[in-house]
């Protein structure tokens, strides 16, 4: 049975989710397990992100963040990931018509370019604003990996130290004078590499997406509690650059393997706070609501938990909050990091 919704007139800026649609194929029996827990929806395009939104928490708006869709089939390789950005002005479009219901669907959108470009990433950036309609915001480039290759599983692609790179970094000095913002998605051993980039580019905001995404799976299993106080003090460390902002949650994901990972039944929001409140509570503690904001990541974080149930949890972590910590934990601070246009 569902659960009650909790202070369902909080209203709510989501700036995380995604969109795509993974054509069906055949059962494949050598395919990585890990690729069901990474992916638990096929389809996520507007109608699923409405029926998300509107199941009972007073959301308003969210933003889009990359993640390979719609790509162009043909074109130069590096101009490829504007057709993401084209698909999710077209979905902004249709949410600003009103047809859908009241909130704002992608009122912000974080794109791909490839920062190992250098100096030749300008274009990308500069095409990738135009086909935004107003509504680009940033980019993202993944850095994350493992020496161990399961713990990514699939998503292995990227090198270690990219966010070291000095080609990548001649490319990120490119964001700024665009106003353009970076969110950085790395694994929890290699939070030293976004504490150095963001000490390098005070300028550039950087969000740091799921709290620095904490491992316990594959060779981690079993390690979260002794990993605990060097993920803490990293991310007290990455608090001192004024220019960091960081999105709580990404906790449902297969990378932390908490006990409420694919559960059956599915643990309830209070086991969720339970799980991920030390590493919110550390987050809120460390930057300041100002500098935090809720996220769904959705439709990753579906492996745990219904949209519903997620926002829960978020409000019951959020209890002991004053009323302006509230407002920006759950839509102030994503609303002034992306810059966000709403009613």
């Amino acid at each position: 049975m569902p659960e009650a919704i909790l202070e369902p007139e909080l209203p709510i800026v989501d700036p995380h989710h995604h969109l795509w649609n993974r054509p069906a194929s055949p059962p494949d029996p050598n395919a990585h397990p890990f690729i069901t827990a990474i992916e638990p929806a096929a389809r996520y395009l507007l109608d699923e992100l409405v029926a998300d939104t509107t199941s009972g928490h007073n959301v308003i708006a969210t933003v889009f963040v990359e993640c390979g869709a719609f790509y162009k089939a043909d074109g130069p390789p590096d101009m490829r990931p504007i057709g993401e950005t084209e698909f999710v002005n077209g979905v902004a479009a249709m949410s600003a018509s009103g047809l859908y219901g009241g909130f704002r669907a992608c009122a912000g959108i974080v794109g791909k370019a490839d920062l190992l470009l250098g100096d030749a990433v300008a274009p990308v950036l500069e095409t990738h604003i135009k086909a935004g309609g107003g509504r680009f915001r940033g980019i993202r480039n993944s850095a994350s990996f493992d020496a161990d290759p399961d713990v990514l599983g699939p998503l292995n692609r990227v090198e270690a130290g990219l966010y070291r790179d000095a080609k990548f970094r001649e490319g990120f000095k490119r964001l700024a004078p665009l106003g353009l913002s970076f969110d950085a998605w790395l694994l929890e051993p290699q939070l030293p590499d976004v504490i150095d980039l963001a000490r390098a580019f005070p300028d550039t905001t950087i969000v740091l997406d799921h709290v620095g995404t904490p491992l316990g799976r594959a060779s981690y299993t079993g390690t979260l509690p002794e990993r605990f106080a060097g993920w803490k003090a990293n991310i007290q460390d990455l608090a001192k650059s004024p220019n960091v902002v960081v999105k709580l949650g990404g906790l449902a994901m297969a990378f932390c393997n908490f006990p409420s990972f694919l559960a059956e039944p599915r643990g309830p929001s209070t086991q969720l706070a339970q799980e991920w409140g030390p590493y919110i509570e550390t987050c809120i503690e460390a930057f300041g609501a100002e500098r935090c904001m809720f996220e769904s990541n959705f439709p990753v974080d579906m492996g745990s938990c219904s949209y519903a149930t997620l926002w829960n949890a978020f409000k019951h972590i959020a209890k002991g909050a004053s009323v302006a910590e509230k407002t920006a934990l759950f839509s102030v601070t994503a609303t002034k990091v992306y810059r966000l246009e709403l009613p």
